[in-house]
Order: structure tokens, then sequence, then C-alpha cells
């Protein structure tokens, strides 16, 4: 297979790109002992591919998802697969903004319960074969996204029924096979079904747990439109707010992924462009300086893209997620890896936080074929998600063009 070769690149090469068995629709993305994890946004399931040969990754599982469900993410850790289960919400909600636009629990409430939704557990002590070891249900329209990096304690968005839309959740794996859910925290106005009132327009914004990245007894959660919270994890129980900050409006909300950088007090924070040719405003990477936890203060924003007009080229532009420094994958608290769609991977060198630097960029070629179903789409690359392996090796994923093995070359 002729791999395409990139658009632009700097500072990375090419190594290998796979349509992952002709389901090139990839969303969240695990490495795990030489083996990556793919969760698909339309072809329904997950897929395992072999990455000890990075130039040729074999698929060597796909898992299907029950009926109307999605498997778009997963986490892998202490030989363990957890992956979400919820309602396939791109067929319910064909169009973007509707499906952005506005809380996604009020408007499914009393939805007829066609799909599968909790965390399905997996045993991968064999990484190519997934082993079901437990199913932990939900009672609502199911999990988006969870943190999990081994031990006891997993971490989930979790849209349960009678809430506005997700919200956080600890989950107990004390015992895999018997999966348990702990401690839950949510936004005041967020529990409809106990008589909580909404302080934000329902209609217009979702404040909504997107995920939350957990270190030392604190969860840096990312609440769409909400904003940002800091929460205490000492009691599981009882996860205890520390603060919440939220700078949408006047900025256009969508906030996705927080990652601390615990040795030099700071935070980054990407807000997920959701909208074509920047519709939603243009959406920053923040730099946070958290070393008074309770009051984090914006220090700079990562430089947008310049290279090519990716406001005009088509779909989405501006960032998505960000390598999250799992334990054995790459770690820097000073290089930040992160996707911005159509603009692809981008590196960041935030030696001096006040001053982000871009010294790397990878945008891979267009998609040699459209597998989202929703109609208007536009055939341009849409860089979704982002691994480096301890090497520097990136894998990258898009939901129509697959997976991208790239190698940053300063590593």
């Amino acid at each position: 297979m002729t791999v395409p070769e990139p658009v632009y690149a700097k500072g990375f090469s090419l190594v290998g790109h796979s349509d992952q068995g002709g389901r090139p629709d990839a969303m969240q993305v695990q490495y795990h002992r030489d083996h990556v994890y793919v969760g698909h946004l339309f072809s329904g399931g997950f897929s395992v591919l072999d990455v000890r040969d990075p130039r040729s990754m074999r698929v060597r599982h796909f898992e299907p998802a029950p009926p109307n469900t999605w498997n778009i993410h997963l986490q892998a850790a202490d030989d363990l697969l957890l992956v979400i289960h919820a309602k396939d919400l791109w067929a319910e909600f064909r169009d973007e903004s509707a499906y952005y636009g506005g809380s996604v629990g009020t408007r499914l409430a009393g939805t007829n319960r066609n799909w599968s939704a909790g965390v399905a557990i997996h045993d991968i002590s064999d990484p190519a074969d997934p082993k079901p070891i437990s199913f932990l249900p939900v009672e609502g329209v199911g999990v988006h996204r969870l943190w999990y990096t081994g031990g006891r304690w997993a971490y989930a968005s979790v849209l349960f029924d009678g809430y506005t839309d997700y919200v956080f959740a600890v989950i107990d794996l004390a015992d895999p096979a018997r999966p348990k859910w702990a401690g839950t925290w949510h936004l005041p106005g967020m529990h409809a079904a106990a008589g909580e009132t909404p302080g934000w327009d329902t209609k217009r914004w979702r404040y909504a747990l997107h995920h939350a990245i957990v270190h030392d007894d604190v969860a840096y959660a990312s609440w769409r439109d909400g904003g940002l919270t800091v929460l205490d994890l000492t009691d599981r129980e009882a996860p205890r707010l520390v603060v919440h900050r939220n700078w949408s409006p006047p900025f256009g909300g969508g906030t996705h992924t927080a990652l601390p950088l615990p040795g030099r007090d700071l935070l980054v924070v990407a807000d997920e462009a959701v909208a074509d040719e920047l519709a939603d405003g243009l959406k920053h990477v923040w730099v946070f300086d958290i070393r008074e936890p309770a009051n984090p203060v914006s220090i700079a924003t990562f430089p947008t893209p310049s290279d090519d007009a990716y406001s005009a080229k088509g779909g989405h532009f501006g960032p998505h997620n960000l390598h999250e420094n799992r334990p054995g994958t790459f770690v820097s608290e000073s290089l930040i890896f992160a996707t911005y769609q159509n603009a692809g991977l981008r590196a960041v060198d935030l030696t001096d936080p006040y001053r982000p630097v871009s010294v790397g960029a990878f945008v891979p070629a267009a998609p040699a074929r459209l597998i989202d179903p929703r109609p208007g789409r536009p055939r341009v690359i849409q860089t979704a998600d982002v691994t480096v392996t301890e090497s520097g090796l990136a894998f990258i994923t898009d939901y129509n063009a697959g997976l991208y093995a790239v190698q940053y070359e300063e590593v």
C-alpha cells in the first residue's frame, strides 16, 4: 500500500499509515505493549493493531459494537482495556451544530433505550486478543470518555438519567470482574431530576464533562462550554471542588483536555474547535500557572498554525486533543504535542511558559475517501487524537483517513 505523502511536515518524518482493515474512521488511540487500540467513530467498535513495525501496521482484532452504540473512546493500562459504551450520537444529531448546541441529556430524556450504555472491561494480557472480563452498566445515555493509568481507580464522563449532560464519576476497579461506581461530581444546575436549575442557556451552551486527567488525587476536568474545574479526590466517594474557571463567553467554549505539568505547576488546556471554518470562533490551547491551585491564572496561548490558510480550508480548524503524558509513553513537561484538526499535528516547546514556540508540524494528505456519513462534509484531514511513544513515535488518528505513525526527529 502506498503511504500518502503529507501536505506539510516540519520536524516530523512519515513512517507508516493504516486504513485499519478498511475501517479508517479512527478516533481515540491508545498505545500498550507494541499494540495500539483505536475507537471507531462510524464503523461501530474498536480495532487492535500490531505496531511493532510501524511501517507496516497489522490489524489483529476488530470488536464490533452493539447496535446503535459508540465505542469511540478507550483506555489501556495494567493489561486492562476499558471501552466506553454510549448511544451513537452522530446517528441522533446528524448536524454537528445540533450535537454541540445545548444539553444532550435534556434533549434525549425519555428516548427509547435501544443501545448499550456503560464501560466494558477486557483482559489484554495478550495485547492482540482482548477478552471480556466484565461490564459496568449505566442507566442513561452512557459514557463519553475515560481516564485510567492502572491501579484501583478509573474516571469517567457519564450521562446518567436525570442529568442535563455528562458529569464526573469514579470507577472502583479493586476487582475488575466486579467494577462499581463510586463518587460523582457535577456543576451546580446539572442534576435536573433533583430539581436543580441550570444557570446557563441549555439550548445554546453544553455544560458537559469531556473528561478529566487525574494526578496525585487531583482531577483536572474539562466541561466543554462550562470551562475548567479542579477537584480534590482525597475521598473518591465524595470529590470536592477546589476551583471552577470558565472563559466562555467571551471565548467560544469547547474545553476538551486539561493536561497538568505537575513538576512545573503548569496546566495546559485545549479548547476544541467544533464548527467548520471558525464558525465557533478561533480556539486556543491555554497555559495556566497553577502554583496556587485555587487560583489558576492564564499566562499564554500556543501559537496558532499559520503555515497555510487553514481557516478557509474546510472542516474544523483548531485544537482537538493533547498527548496526555501517560505512563509508558513519552512524558515531557516542556514538549507538548497537540492535534489541530485540518492543520494536523503540532509540537510546541514550552521551555518558557510565557512564550510557547512551535517546533514541529505534520499535516497529512486529504483522506482518500469519506467514511463520515453526515451530509456535506468536506474531504479534508481532521487530525483527532495523538499518543507518542518513549522514542518520539507519534500515532495520530483521523475519522476518515485512518492511523498515521510519524517520528518526531528531535527525540
